[in-house]
């Protein structure tokens, strides 16, 4: 059954068939391949995605939706500039450190990719920077949207492997922050070096009034985050007030959301949560299948024979998961390659929140890479540019990001340092 339908999904993948209908293809064949009742399709299907922490995705995608709407996120951008923008190659600093405060309650590399993009890749082109290196930085930037908490493949990580949400969040802040600095670093050096970004703070406000203003959309990753600390939410509840909040913030108090835009941000919202949704489903019945045909217990025990050491397994894994994440989108991936590696990695005496972050971080390259990357397909549109354009520009970052990779594949305590320290045992 398992060559069938691994055959199948390569097959699909030559064909450029979305990845959410090669893997369901893949699994019907080989559920007809077993001679299984094709029943067995719908109800996995089903199970895959009746688990309440999902209903988290929706929620966190129509709140990134309604900052973008609401103009949560220009003031986000108004107020890192006035942080970070009077510096040469202020401005692309700005946009790495708004899309990590845009990332503390969307959750989602795209959507911050549009919301983050739409302001700033124009800024950029207009202060003299290539069309192409301001594309690539955004949609290396929005990378963060998965990594710093509340995520999207963090939750799904959560739930496949069964490990603590809440652990998980905690444990993305370190990663996402020495992600953000080494990118802030890059761009600040490269732009020295080329002598881009001299006249960036040109328009920059003063970080009082920039706070003052963006006071509101600040206050929203603090109610968010802080109420899943706080032990007043859980990370499911959260994504419901994060969507309340910016509801209010843009349609009662900056008044930036007119009633009748809310249908086309819900219609917006409800499109890409239900193309993550299908990935789930469909990923969930692969899952299911090769679970059953007893791969996951032959890989682990091919893993322990192979790779004798942590380090070893963690570097296999890794440039595994690196030309994965190329071909296969990052739910999918998770879905499907989670409840297969992380028992194998516990048993190497690896944390499995650690390994979650390894995992998560590596495939969120993903988005980057082409030729499937998401973001990549993101910035383009909003750039407006094709996307072997971006290439040139965009590899100095895939290396920055691996660098990073390494850092926090091999010092766990970057991962684990804020847990152990707010979940002591």
């Amino acid at each position: 059954m398992t060559p069938v339908m691994v055959a199948t999904m390569v097959v699909c993948f030559a064909l450029t068939v979305s990845v959410a209908v090669s893997i369901g293809l893949a699994s019907i064949v080989g559920i007809h391949a077993s001679n299984a009742n094709m029943l067995i399709s719908v109800k996995e299907m089903f199970n895959a995605i009746n688990k309440f922490p999902l209903a988290a995705i929706p929620f966190f995608i129509l709140a990134g939706n309604l900052m973008e709407t609401g103009g949560i996120s220009r003031r986000l951008v108004e107020f890192a500039k006035s942080l970070v923008g009077g510096v040469q190659g202020g401005l692309p600093m700005t946009c790495v450190l708004t899309c990590m405060i845009f990332a503390a309650v969307s959750g989602s590399s795209v959507a911050t990719t549009f919301a983050i993009g739409a302001i700033l890749i124009p800024a950029l082109i207009k202060h003299g920077y290539p069309t192409s290196y301001a594309a690539a930085l955004q949609a290396t930037s929005a990378e963060l949207g998965v990594i710093i908490p509340p995520s999207i493949p963090l939750i799904l990580y959560g739930v496949s492997a069964e490990v603590s949400i809440g652990e998980l969040f905690i444990a993305g802040f370190g990663p996402g922050i020495l992600i953000s600095l080494a990118l802030m670093g890059f761009v600040y050096i490269y732009c020295k070096v080329k002598g881009l970004g001299k006249n960036d703070g040109d328009g920059r406000l003063g970080v009082g009034i920039a706070t003052w203003r963006a006071g509101w959309a600040l206050l929203m990753p603090v109610i968010i985050l802080g109420g899943i600390y706080g032990g007043i939410f859980t990370p499911t509840e959260a994504s419901a007030v994060a969507v309340l909040y910016a509801l209010v913030v843009g349609l009662l108090i900056y008044r930036e959301i007119k009633p009748q835009q809310l249908y086309a941000v819900l219609r917006k919202s409800v499109i890409s949560s239900s193309v993550i949704m299908f990935i789930i489903a469909n990923a969930g019945l692969f899952a299911f299948l090769i679970t059953r045909a007893g791969v996951p217990e032959a890989i682990g025990h091919w893993l322990e024979a192979v790779l004798k050491s942590p380090a070893m397994f963690l570097l296999g894994v890794n440039a595994a998961l690196f030309i994965i994440g190329m071909f296969i989108e990052t739910s999918a991936a998770i879905i499907v390659l989670a409840p297969i590696l992380a028992p194998v990695a516990q048993h190497f005496g690896i944390d499995p929140v650690h390994f979650g972050l390894v995992m998560v971080v590596n495939l969120a390259l993903g988005m980057i890479t082409p030729p499937f990357g998401v973001n990549l397909f993101a910035a383009c549109t909003v750039a407006r540019i094709s996307l072997d354009r971006m290439v040139a520009h965009l590899i100095p970052f895939v290396l920055v990001i691996l660098a990073c990779l390494m850092v926090i594949t091999y010092v766990p305590g970057i991962s684990l340092g804020l847990r152990d320290l707010v979940y002591a045992k």
